[in-house]
């Protein structure tokens, strides 16, 4: 009996770690999920530009097209640096650390 009760103290005392690991997985999973979502939606977003661009300037729809003004749209392309992520802080007590200034191509 003293064995399992200490057993069952350990685990209470490392309740806290348990849990904040648990939830730094959730954090994870959601922001895969977020990425997830961001990917499918740049493709349909492109695919769906592909389409009108292709009925532009196909013809009939491209003497409509040009008579009312209607140019081919480009696809999304991500801004430079978006391939790195944000930093993320998880020591609440102190600043995070800034994030490096861009510099200006000539």
């Amino acid at each position: 009996m003293g064995n399992a009760l200490s057993r069952l103290l350990v685990v209470v005392e490392r309740y806290p770690e348990l849990k904040a690991n648990q939830n730094f997985l959730s954090l994870q999973a959601q922001l895969e999920g977020t990425e997830n979502r961001i990917s499918v939606e740049r493709g349909n977003f492109n695919s769906a530009v592909q389409n009108y661009n292709v009925a532009v300037r196909s013809f009939p729809t491209n003497l409509v097209a040009g008579m009312l003004g209607f140019p081919p749209k480009p696809f999304f392309t991500a801004q430079t640096g978006a391939e790195r992520p944000p930093p993320v802080q998880f020591n609440f007590g102190t600043p995070a650390p800034a994030a490096p200034a861009a510099t200006a191509s000539p």
